[in-house]
């Protein structure tokens, strides 16, 4: 539903892809914004980004952009985050609010405190929980967040006003947002996210470096290409968001790997009480998770 009013005058977009691509065009559908400036790393992919409507315009120079911006949606890889942040602190005007997309919490807020310092209030972190495997402009939709969550992880120093205006943006995308702290996020997605993809790619790595790749691939079915799906996400994200939350990471994946040695000692032992046992309350829990009784 559109706002009678833009609730938003300039909004700027560092990376205009999936995340901040379909950050734009849900508030252009909402009717929120009167203007989405874009930043990227290649022109192309701005031209891109403004001939699909993603982005009203390119930007050229923070200096030019930030001052007069009422929301900063900084979209990237988390690792390029810390010299975005550098970037536009000296610009911020007197209303400007930061915010981000990224899956990770703790890295990112740490660099928002290097780059923001006095100014860290402005800055107020956030997660939408809406991937998908494609990337690029082309890959935005202005549904992505349509009923998804979003997780504000707010600082400290984050006033309400400032909280509830980046509330306000996602809700206007259609998000159902959520609050945690940074640190109990990047513990809960990395058990419930990053394991997954890593487990993914992991699995289909392994098979495309054997001789015969080939036969293997060309027998795979439904199963596996419901188990592997996320392993066609954007290898550069992934690597930086393992890398961001390594801490949590290392510690689900040492979880994951015992829980793969108990099935090996019952598959090994000829158990099949021990395997339908664990396959059992597997199940219950996946049907209970997606509503399925």
């Amino acid at each position: 539903m559109k706002s009678a009013q833009p609730e938003f005058g300039k909004v700027v977009v560092f990376g205009t892809g999936l995340i901040g691509g379909s950050f734009a065009l849900a508030l252009k559908a909402a009717g929120a914004v009167e203007e989405v400036v874009g930043f990227g790393r290649t022109p192309s992919t701005l031209r891109s980004a403004q001939a699909l409507g993603v982005i009203d315009r390119a930007g050229i120079n923070p200096a030019h952009e930030i001052g007069d911006a009422d929301l900063v949606l900084v979209a990237t890889p988390v690792a390029q985050m810390p010299e975005i942040f550098a970037r536009i602190v000296p610009y911020l005007g007197k209303n400007t609010i930061v915010t981000d997309g990224g899956s990770t919490k703790g890295d990112v807020v740490a660099a928002a405190r290097v780059a923001f310092r006095g100014h860290i209030g402005k800055f107020v972190p956030a997660h939408p929980i809406a991937g998908a495997e494609n990337s690029g402009p082309a890959a935005a939709r202005a549904d992505l967040y349509r009923g998804k969550k979003v997780v504000i992880t707010p600082l400290p120093e984050n006033r309400d006003e400032r909280l509830d205006r980046v509330k306000r943006a996602w809700s206007l995308c259609g998000a159902d947002i959520h609050e945690l702290t940074p640190v109990m996020h990047d513990r809960v997605f990395a058990a419930v996210s990053h394991l997954p993809h890593l487990l993914s790619f992991a699995l289909v790595h392994d098979l495309a470096v054997r001789d015969d790749a080939d036969l293997f691939f060309t027998f795979a079915a439904s199963g596996f290409r419901d188990f592997t799906r996320i392993a066609a996400s954007h290898p550069e994200m992934w690597r930086d968001i393992c890398l961001a939350n390594r801490e949590a990471l290392l510690g689900e994946l040492d979880s994951y790997r015992a829980q793969l040695d108990d099935v090996r000692v019952a598959l090994a032992a000829a158990d099949g009480s021990r395997l339908e046992e664990i396959f059992g309350i597997a199940r219950k829990a996946r049907r209970e998770w997606a509503g399925e009784g």
